[in-house]
C-alpha cells in the first residue's frame, strides 16, 4: 500500500533562486469561508485567470473556484466537479454560452496545481476563444466541450456583478484547499509564460513568477495573502475583495515554492482489517476527527534526516508517530503493525509504541500539544509534551522509541467511538490550531508553538530538497 508522497512540480530547484511565493490562504469549508466584490463595466471578450491551488478531493459535492453572479438565469461558474473534474460554463439568459468539462481528474492533495483559463472570442477559430493550462500545459482533452460563438460577450465585467471567490453565489459548495497567486486580469488573453516558467534547471516542472508586471486595468485584481489582516486584498490597489469566515489564522506558509506536509485524504487503511472508520480531515488536512479506527498518513516519506512536527490533542484513545510506507499488512488496527512506531495516548493510560509492541508509559496522557521529532539517520524517534521533552533531541539522546529501517510517514491513528476529540497536526506551513508564541526552524520554515529542537527541520519540500 504505497504512500503518494509529492508532486514532482514542487521539488526540484526548491533550494535554487527564482521568484518565491510567500504565503497562500487556507480555505477550509466546514467554517465556510469566501470572498467576493462587485464589478464594473469592463473587456467581456477577452480576460484572462490564473490561480494555484492545493485541495482537499471533492467528495459528494462539487467545489467551486468562482462564480460571476447576475442573476439565476445569467452566471458563469468555475468548479472541480465531484469527482476532481475541472468545469467550466456560462450561461446568458438561460442560453449556455460555453461549456467545458476536462477528461482529467484533479484529485492529488499532495502538491500544487496551477490553473489558467485564457479567453478571446474575437478568434476566429472556437477553440482559441477559451484556453485552459494545467502546470503550464494546454488541456485539449474535454468530456464536454462546447465554445462561445465568435464574438460572444460572456456573463462577466459586468457592472453590478459579484465576483465570488471559493463559493457559490448562495454559500454552498465551499471550496477546500489552499490559494495561491490568484490573478484576474481584464481586457487580455494571455498565455502561461505570463505567469509560470520551465527553466533549464527544471525544464518539465512548472514553477510560478513575478506577476507584478502584468497590465491590471478595470476589474483586474491581484491576491497575493501577504497581509494576513486584509487577506483580500488586491495588491495593485484596486477594490479588495471583501471575505467572509476568513482570518488571519488562515494566512500559511504553504505555497507552490515550498510545499508542506499534510495529513493524506487518499490514505487507505485496508491492511488494517478492523481500521474501519472514515477518516474525515479539515483546516487544510491538519485537523482530524474522532472516528473509530480510522488511520491517515501524512503527504511526504523520508528515509533519511531529522524532522519535527506538533500534534494538539483534545481528548484521549489517538495514536501517532510514524508509520512504514509499506506497512506489513500483519495487524487489525495499524498501531499494532510492526512498521508503527510512536505513541499511543489511551483512555487507560499512556503506551510508546515499537513495531507494534506497546509499553505503558505514564507521561504520554491527556490534553496535550505533543512534539515528535524523528532522525531517521540514527532511528530514532522523540516525544515531547506541552515543551517538555523525554530525553533530549537536538543531543542525540533518551530517545522515546527506537526505529526499524523503513520509509516512513507521520501517522495518525483515530481509536476512538466518533465522539468530540479531535487531533490537530502542525506540520508548520498552516497550523490547525492557535499558535501562541511561533517558532521556526533553523531554515526559517513553519510555524510552531514549541522551538524546533538543534538539527531538526520540518517537513517541506525545501527542507526535503537539502535533507532527505
Amino acid at each position: 500500500m504505497p504512500l503518494p508522497t509529492i508532486l514532482s512540480g514542487n521539488v526540484a530547484s526548491a533550494l535554487g533562486g527564482g521568484y518565491e511565493v510567500a504565503n497562500s490562504c487556507r480555505w477550509d469549508k466546514a467554517g465556510s469561508p469566501e470572498m467576493e466584490k462587485t464589478l464594473s463595466d469592463g473587456d467581456r471578450q477577452k480576460w484572462t485567470i490564473s490561480w494555484w491551488m492545493k485541495i482537499n478531493p471533492p467528495s459528494g459535492v462539487d467545489y467551486n473556484i468562482f462564480k460571476i453572479w447576475t442573476d439565476s438565469t445569467t452566471k458563469l461558474n468555475c468548479r472541480l466537479v465531484d469527482g476532481g473534474q475541472f468545469s467550466i460554463n456560462g450561461e446568458i439568459s438561460d442560453a449556455v454560452g460555453f461549456s467545458l468539462i476536462t477528461n482529467a481528474k484533479y484529485r492529488d492533495p499532495n502538491g500544487w496545481y496551477n490553473f489558467i483559463f485564457a479567453v478571446d472570442t474575437t478568434q476566429g477559430t472556437a477553440a482559441n476563444r477559451m484556453k485552459l493550462y494545467v502546470n503550464g500545459s494546454q488541456v485539449t482533452s474535454f468530456a464536454t466541450e462546447t465554445y462561445p460563438a465568435e464574438n460572444y460577450n460572456c456573463g462577466i465585467n459586468v457592472a453590478s456583478d459579484e465576483f465570488y471567490w471559493g463559493v457559490a453565489q448562495n454559500s454552498t459548495n465551499f471550496f477546500d484547499g489552499y490559494f495561491a497567486e490568484v490573478v484576474f486580469i481584464d481586457g487580455l488573453q494571455l498565455t502561461p509564460t505570463s505567469f509560470g516558467t520551465f527553466d533549464d534547471d527544471s525544464p518539465t516542472i512548472w514553477k510560478p513568477k513575478d506577476v507584478s508586471g502584468l497590465t491590471y486595468s478595470g476589474n483586474s485584481f491581484y491576491l497575493d495573502f501577504e497581509d494576513s489582516s486584509n487577506l483580500g486584498n488586491d495588491v495593485n490597489g484596486g477594490t479588495d475583495l471583501g471575505e467572509t469566515n476568513l482570518d488571519a489564522t488562515d494566512q500559511a506558509t504553504d505555497t507552490p515554492t515550498n510545499n508542506f506536509c499534510t495529513l493524506n485524504p487518499l490514505f487507505k487503511s485496508g491492511a488494517f482489517t478492523s481500521s474501519t472508520g472514515a477518516v474525515v480531515l479539515s483546516q487544510g488536512n491538519c485537523h482530524l476527527a474522532e472516528a473509530t479506527h480510522a488511520v491517515t498518513c501524512g503527504t511526504m516519506a523520508v528515509t533519511r534526516g531529522k524532522y519535527y512536527w506538533e500534534i494538539k490533542l483534545n481528548g484521549d484513545d489517538y495514536a501517532f508517530g510514524v508509520l512504514g510506507t509499506t506497512p506489513g499488512g500483519n495487524a487489525a488496527h495499524s498501531y499494532n503493525d510492526n512498521t508503527a512506531y510512536g505513541i499511543y495516548v489511551h483512555h487507560s493510560g499512556g503506551n510508546t509504541i515499537t513495531a507494534g509492541s506497546w509499553s505503558g508509559s505514564s507521561i504520554y496522557t491527556g490534553t496535550a500539544i505533543y512534539m515528535i521529532a524523528i532522525d531517521v539517520d540514527n532511528n530514532k524517534l522523540w516525544c515531547g509534551k506541552d515543551g517538555s521533552w523525554t530525553g533530549d533531541p537536538a543531543a542525540g539522546s533518551g530517545n522515546s522509541v527506537t526505529l526499524g529501517t523503513h520509509e516512513y510517514a507521520p501517522w495518525v491513528h483515530s481509536a476512538g467511538t466518533a465522539g468530540t476529540n479531535t487531533a490537530d497536526v502542525n506540520f508548520g506551513g498552516c497550523p490547525a490550531f492557535t499558535i501562541s508564541s511561533g517558532n521556526a526552524d533553523a531554515n526559517g520554515y513553519g510555524n510552531f508553538e514549541y522551538a524546533v529542537p538543534s538539527g531538526f527541520y520540518s517537513l517541506c519540500t525545501k527542507n526535503l530538497a537539502e535533507y532527505g
